[in-house]
């Protein structure tokens, strides 16, 4: 008989939580279940996590793990028990890349957030008192307020919760409802989102100083060396540009770009010069190691047009229309951060995104996106100079799919 030894690697099961949150899903983690050495950053964690979800993967399936083969669902968020008493949890958010073995850990997921409140209150990570004293007087549901520690970015998110008394008197995070949420086929309930103070007090939220640069896109293969753009820092850096100076109309559905290459290598380009007039990087060089910032978007004015679902989007219903790029691709709806972005552009009056929609004051806008439209709040003003957002708001719904364990091969990390 042979005494060969077995050379393969086994596989380890780890605690995790798949979810929906608003158009994204992602694998959510425990810190304290991760193993040992993937409980600090570093390379075994991030090892781990493309195993996880399946990447690198040269083929952009992520057959082999939890991702589906888009920037929407190619996402982790690790959970812990919050280090001060004015926070409930803090929450880590990675994108994954899915071509290249690559995790970016410069921002946050908007759409994710909606279900961070939700999943650490399953966890058991927020205050059994703070939840039990959520349920109303007299009812039998009520709102739970997550104020939530965004690590990646160092800001405060509240998430307004949805829960109710079960028949064995247990408070649970609602779930189910009939908020509809364009870009999510089924119904849910509501979690309202605020981003609080979105931007550093000591930053001013137009990084150039101006609402609106000529920004010098020659080398892009545009028809012009210079367009006009506005620059934001709120939520997620982004860059605004004029539908229209893309070559574009603002109705675009992902068919219309996905597919052209050389659209999306001039977008690039474009981003990637926009980085560099942030201020984010020294070379356009650096945005290949740099693809979850800054984001390139357009808008235009409001005009009808059919979303995705086949659902007419009305131009009397919106305020104004806007596209944004995700991980080198149009999204099929709207990044989370970046709907705070287009929220914090809308109420200040003067830039591009103001400008689409009609150039007036506004508190909330409405926009079209491919998939549908979304309504977003926001204050701004101007301190000692700078302008700031004071409040972003939105809302979002989220659901678990799975709870159990991902495995992962012990040799992967």
């Amino acid at each position: 008989m042979s005494n060969n030894k077995n050379t393969f690697a086994p596989q380890l099961s780890i605690p995790a939580t798949y979810m929906r949150g608003g158009t994204s899903k992602g694998t959510f983690f425990k810190l304290s279940d991760l193993p040992e050495r993937c409980q600090v950053a570093g390379e075994s964690r991030d090892k781990f996590l493309l195993r996880v979800i399946g990447s690198p993967d040269p083929y952009g399936k992520q057959i082999d793990g939890l991702g589906n083969g888009s920037s929407s669902t190619s996402k982790t968020v690790i959970l812990s028990p919050a280090d001060d008493a004015s926070h409930d949890v803090n929450y880590l958010f990675g994108q994954v890349n899915i071509a290249k073995p690559m995790i970016d850990w410069a921002g946050n997921c908007g759409n994710l957030t909606a279900a961070v409140g939700a999943c650490a209150i399953n966890m058991e990570l927020v205050d059994a008192d703070k939840i039990n004293n959520s349920i109303n007087d007299n009812a039998d549901s009520g709102i739970c307020e997550v104020r939530i520690w965004q690590e990646n970015i160092g800001k405060t998110i509240i998430a307004h919760v949805p829960v109710y008394l079960d028949t064995q008197n247990k408070v649970q995070v609602q779930e189910t409802g009939d908020f509809e949420l364009d870009g999510v086929t089924f119904p849910a309930a509501e979690v309202k989102i605020e981003f609080i103070d979105p931007v550093d007090a000591t930053s001013d939220m137009f990084p150039t100083g101006n609402l609106v640069d000529d920004f010098d896109v020659s080398g892009c293969g545009l028809t012009t060396d210079s367009v006009k753009a506005t620059f934001i820092s709120a939520g997620i850096p982004t860059i605004f540009i004029k539908a229209e100076d893309l070559g574009f109309n603002g109705t675009e559905l992902q068919g219309d770009v996905n597919s052209d290459s050389e659209t999306l290598a001039k977008l690039e380009m474009i981003r990637a010069k926009g980085g560099v007039a942030m201020g984010l990087f020294k070379d356009v060089s650096e945005a290949q190691t740099s693809q979850h910032i800054p984001k390139i978007a357009w808008v235009g004015a409001a005009q009808s047009y059919t979303a995705s679902s086949g659902k007419s989007v009305d131009a009397a219903e919106i305020d104004l229309v806007v596209r944004a790029m995700s991980m080198g691709q149009l999204h099929h709806a709207m990044m989370g951060t970046a709907a705070v972005a287009i929220a914090a552009a809308a109420t200040t009056q003067g830039t591009l995104v103001n400008e689409a929609a009609g150039g007036q004051k506004f508190n909330e806008v409405r926009f079209g996106h491919p998939s549908g439209t979304l309504l977003v709040g926001g204050k701004t003003e101007q301190v000692d100079g700078r302008w700031q957002a004071k409040k972003v708001s939105m809302s979002r719904s989220a659901r678990r799919i799975m709870v159990g364990g991902v495995f992962v091969p012990a040799d992967a990390f």
